[in-house]
């Protein structure tokens, strides 16, 4: 989808701060960070959100979130990190490409 913002970023169009890339996953640092560590763990295949996933996704999607504890330790987080994947505009997505955050470290923020 060529008006997407994470699949130019996919196909290398727009830069990224990069971290691990597969065939499958693209992982780059947030440009708008909201603690120490804030990656961005995008699927390669276009997908709108978490509300749009099929049973064809489902190990995609196993795949991302077993990830996620490998980019966790790789970022130096031995003590716990946490994930945020925001769905429709109403629970705050603004990019409308599925993809999951993780956050660790210093100045992680609160749910206050």
């Amino acid at each position: 989808m060529s008006d997407c913002l994470f699949c130019r970023i996919v196909a290398g169009e727009i830069p990224s701060e990069r971290v691990y890339e597969d065939e499958k996953v693209v992982v780059f640092k947030d440009i708008n960070p909201k603690a120490e560590v804030h990656l961005l763990v995008i699927p390669r295949q276009h997908i709108e959100s978490l509300d749009s996933l099929r049973a064809e996704d489902d190990e995609l999607i196993a795949y991302m979130m077993r990830l996620l504890p490998r980019l966790a330790r790789d970022q130096g987080l031995h003590d716990g990190f946490r994930t945020i994947i925001n769905t429709g505009k109403g629970g705050g997505q603004l990019v409308f490409h599925l993809h999951l955050h993780l956050l660790g470290g210093k100045n992680l923020p609160g749910f206050e």
